[in-house]
């Protein structure tokens, strides 16, 4: 078992125990994964304070809602991770951030490593890299926008110069290739 793993297996324990009551599972959550999910709500919202705000909210979707998470249907990390992110665009929409495939897209998608360089610093053994390489390079890409520089799916087809509707649908074809690759 890679560490990788174990630490999502860590994860899935952890929210079980959240909806048990178990205050000290998401206290070990927090310890473990809020410095991360901060970076990541501060590159999508581009403010602090918003970021701040989602963290917190999202810590309290995970407590109340963990008796919703399902193990079997994916990975702990991988859940929490899903509540802040639509979190994040919920506070986008509200906040009358959103972004239209007209507007200019923020300097930080610009000064992201492109999605070659994130895919090549993975492991060479990891699964993930495989099967992200294995996948065409538009579908990798748009995986990348989307995951790992929390771009929504309205600021990659602004980027792409492409309809909101084909990104969606790369998006999601591109997660079902990935999914019975990595399955």
């Amino acid at each position: 078992m890679t560490a990788r793993s174990s630490e999502a297996d860590e994860h899935a324990g952890l929210i079980v125990l959240c909806a048990t009551g178990d205050r000290a599972a998401l206290r070990r959550l927090y310890d473990a994964e809020a410095a991360t999910m901060l970076g990541v709500a501060t590159r999508m919202l581009r403010r602090r304070d918003l970021a701040e705000e989602a963290v917190q909210d999202a810590f309290l979707r995970i407590w109340r809602g963990a008796a919703s998470y399902r193990p079997e249907i994916g990975g702990g990390r991988t859940w929490i991770y899903a509540v802040l992110r639509n979190r994040c665009l919920t506070l986008l929409r509200t906040s009358g951030r959103e972004v239209s495939p007209d507007d200019d897209l923020p300097d930080v998608a610009d000064d992201a490593p492109d999605p070659e360089a994130i895919v090549s610093r993975l492991s060479d053994a990891s699964l993930l890299r495989r099967c992200l390489e294995a996948l065409d390079e538009r579908r990798r890409g748009v995986l990348m926008l989307a995951y790992a520089h929390g771009l929504t799916h309205g600021e990659i087809a602004g980027k792409l110069g492409v309809p909101l509707g084909t990104t969606k649908t790369w998006i999601r074809r591109s997660l079902l290739a990935l999914r019975e690759c990595m399955g």
